[in-house]
């Protein structure tokens, strides 16, 4: 049963960039240049690049990754019902409860890989924008967006091709079938 590294994608990059932009984004609707001490304070330890902002930027993620695979992207409970609805079974777990257990334990053992490898992929532009001063044009989350349409794309494609080297070799049996047929009715 394939279960991805990070099931959630790119949702909790979102999230967590989203919510760490709010002050910014309050401070600059409210029009008013002196937004006051409290205000300039928190925006002061939240911009981005700050060592607050890159510390809560990936907490933030770790937790919408876990919570966004565990409601929404992989259900265990319903992964569980459907195998054993369909007689299957993982080799050495009991079907049911047991299989649902396994499934959480194996999906948070993932999760540890996938949300810890999406922070670093969300981070590694943000240290190198205000730590190293390199003009990085693109944050983490558009990097994982590219890299997984373009995975998708390949994907695509090699499906398309698998599809047309099987409608070549359908095509071959068939002219040797019509020509297998064509000589036993010429010998009778």
């Amino acid at each position: 049963m394939p279960i991805k590294v990070n099931p959630a994608g790119v949702i909790p990059a979102i999230f967590a960039s989203s919510l760490l932009l709010l002050p910014t984004t309050i401070a600059t609707f409210s029009g008013q240049s002196d937004v006051g001490p409290v205000m300039s304070t928190i925006l002061a330890y939240f911009g981005p690049g700050q060592p607050l902002y890159l510390l809560f930027f990936t907490a933030m993620i770790v937790f919408f990754a876990y919570f966004y695979t565990a409601n929404v992207a992989f259900k265990s409970e319903d992964v569980a019902k459907n195998l054993k609805n369909q007689n299957g079974f993982i080799p050495g777990i009991r079907p049911g409860k047991k299989t649902e257990e396994h499934l959480d334990y194996i999906v948070a053992r993932l999760l540890v890989i996938g949300s810890a490898y999406l922070a670093a992929v969300c981070l590694l532009p943000e240290i190198l924008r205000s730590q190293f001063a390199i003009p990085f044009y693109f944050g983490g989350t558009s990097v994982l967006i590219v890299v997984s349409v373009t995975m998708d794309t390949i994907q695509q494609v090699q499906s398309h091709l698998l599809a047309h080297q099987y409608e070549g070799l359908i095509e071959k049996s068939q002219l040797r079938g019509r020509k297998r047929s064509k000589r036993g009715t010429a010998r009778r």
